[in-house]
């Protein structure tokens, strides 16, 4: 059976992987049609994402199809379209015990400190398979994405009337952007890239943006936009540190500050005059929980997400070493690409 491995940084092969054995109990063996393809993905190739070992077989954001069932499995059976959670959890940690099963002491998410699904068939915990059989294969596979997004703003606690900056127009701020509507806030979308802003304002239909250009200008409009209040809570999906500690500047007195994107760097800021005397509150927000998934499932299903703005590229299994270098082209306008396995 194929798989396609990222040897090292900047290096594909496709590799020969026995079968997976017979689903054991609790496990389902599925068939994998899509596999979107995000930041981690790309980070990944680069070199640049923390967590991420090598060899290994990337693909997290999965649409599947059920082959066949291990006993005692209730939640699918086969021939059911999924999403799947790729977060596996060991249930057994204090996280887990309480709730958090998002950011498990043990925590392996799938392509990324285990081997994922740009193979044809994976074995998986029934438990991370969530029917979606009113989805399209693409739609299954954009979920995780979404919950990305759907648990960030969660954590913000972003509420009607409120004024909400997202810094960052890739995916994942696009999907906060997503939940930051849905909750009755206001959105502010910022970045560095004109052509990303001019998407948000035409595709996403969201009129408020910010072109980041320098310290000055970047707080005076923003202040334009909020009647001098600037940003009840700011989330930052770039995962750039300097984005990531610039974030306080832009932040109301008693705001909230999330962090979604992930740095390597340290950061440092100004205690005093932003944290401190703003009295602000700053938050992590790691991966999603599975009552987000079952959500993103129904507002898609229900018309109130639309993805058909969301995939703008395609790759055929075969293709991905010559088509993923050239999505790391800004010029190339990728939001989301998709790569497909079979039919």
């Amino acid at each position: 059976m194929k798989a396609l491995q990222l040897e090292k940084p900047e290096t594909w092969r496709f590799i020969d992987i026995p079968e997976p054995p017979p689903p054991d109990a609790g496990q389902v063996l599925v068939r994998v049609h899509r596999v979107g393809v995000c930041g981690t993905d790309l980070g990944g190739y680069l070199g640049k994402f923390p967590f991420f070992s090598y060899p290994r077989i990337p693909g997290h954001e999965l649409g599947v199809e059920v082959l066949e069932v291990g006993d005692g499995v209730t939640n699918v059976k086969p021939g059911d379209r999924c999403s799947v959670e790729p977060y596996l959890n060991c249930q057994q940690c204090y996280s887990c015990l309480r709730g958090a099963t998002n950011c498990c002491e043990h925590h392996k998410t799938l392509g990324v400190m285990c081997d994922g699904g740009l193979t044809e068939r994976i074995v998986l915990p029934a438990r991370k398979l969530h029917v979606a059989a009113g989805l399209t294969w693409e739609q299954a596979a954009l979920v995780e994405t979404l919950a990305i997004g759907c648990h960030a703003v969660d954590r913000s606690g972003s509420k009607q009337g409120e004024n909400v900056l997202i810094i960052g127009a890739g995916p994942i701020g696009l999907a906060a952007l997503e939940f930051v509507k849905l909750s009755g806030a206001r959105p502010i979308v910022a970045d560095i890239s004109e052509n990303r802003l001019k998407f948000v304002r035409t595709k996403m239909g969201v009129a408020d943006t910010l072109l980041i250009r320098n310290e000055q200008s970047d707080v005076s409009d923003l202040e334009s936009l909020t009647q001098g209040q600037r940003a009840d809570v700011v989330m930052d999906a770039t995962g750039n540190h300097r984005s990531m500690v610039r974030a306080f500047e832009f932040a109301a007195f008693a705001g909230r500050v999330v962090y979604v994107g992930i740095t390597q760097q340290n950061l440092e800021f100004a205690h005093a005059p932003f944290f401190h005397r703003r009295e602000l509150t700053l938050l992590a927000s790691r991966n999603a929980l599975s009552r987000d998934f079952t959500r993103i499932i129904g507002l898609i299903e229900a018309g109130k997400i639309d993805t058909n703005t969301w995939i703008t590229h395609h790759a055929q299994f075969e293709n991905v070493p010559s088509e993923f270098p050239n999505w790391l082209d800004p010029d190339a306008g990728v939001m989301k690409a998709v790569i497909h396995i079979g039919s």
